[in-house]
């Protein structure tokens, strides 16, 4: 063995290291440390060659940065991770009732998902009492909203 710690081989650290990093993507979910593990599982193998502890390190660093680099993107796609939305995001697009009139001035109120929430049009337009909307975004309590194009009284 070309570098020990003691009674611990350089192997085993990148075993450790391997389960250490294993452990905190199971714990985080984030797709970033699971690179590393890899890495430094491949190090295990490569710890039985006469390689000098600071290239080992260098070609683990090199190694997870290209797996970071190159498969992060496309794991995160096929995981579709963080894209799910919650909360104020999963209102955005939902049809909502108009039940007090907005005006170009004035706020109106909406029905959306069984509760009532304040509501102004898009573009300021004024958006009668019955007309079905489709809400643009939230900001803070207010919904924005547009009206469908069928629904449009004359």
């Amino acid at each position: 063995m070309l570098f020990d710690f003691g009674f611990i081989s350089l192997r085993w650290i990148w075993v450790a290291l391997t389960i250490v990093f294993a452990l905190i993507e199971v714990f985080t979910m984030g797709l970033t440390t699971v690179w590393f593990a890899l890495s430094a599982l491949v190090m295990v193998f490569l710890s039985f060659l006469n390689i000098p502890l600071a290239a080992q390190i260098l070609i683990f660093l090199g190694i997870a940065a290209l797996l970071l680099v190159f498969t992060r993107p496309l794991a995160v796609k096929k995981f579709k991770t963080g894209t799910e939305k919650t909360n104020v995001d999963s209102l955005i697009g939902k049809h909502a009732l108009v039940i007090k009139g907005i005006g170009e001035f004035e706020k109106g109120e909406v029905k959306l998902n069984g509760q009532i929430w304040s509501a102004r049009s898009e573009d300021n337009a004024e958006i009668r009492e019955g007309t079905i909307c489709e809400v643009i975004r939230i900001e803070g309590v207010q919904a924005i909203v547009r009206p469908l194009p069928d629904t449009i009284e004359n």
